[in-house]
């Protein structure tokens, strides 16, 4: 089965709200077998030359990924951002 991932880019963000965000986000990401694989500003970028803050979570599979992020506990914690941060979000599959 392949796995899926959550590849977040953070377009603009109000920093004060990340660790309320992350407080509530953090418990459904575990419940789903989420798994924080990296987050960071990119150390250079090619082509476009985004400089995005970029996370990127791994799940078991690409219907534990969608599960995760349509829950009713983990769209409780995109509220906590809502209008503070600006976030492009895909979800693909992996091997």
């Amino acid at each position: 089965m392949s796995k899926g991932y959550w590849v977040v880019s953070h377009l603009s963000t109000d920093e004060s709200v990340l660790p309320a965000y992350a407080a509530a986000a953090r418990p459904p990401i575990e419940a789903a077998g989420g798994r924080l694989m990296f987050r960071g500003k990119p150390a250079r970028v090619h082509e476009s030359g985004i400089s995005d803050f970029t996370v990127v979570v791994e799940f078991p599979s690409l219907e534990k990924a969608i599960a995760a992020y349509e829950s009713p506990a983990y769209q409780a914690a995109v509220k906590v951002i809502e209008g503070k941060v600006k976030r492009d979000v895909r979800i693909v599959e992996g091997p």
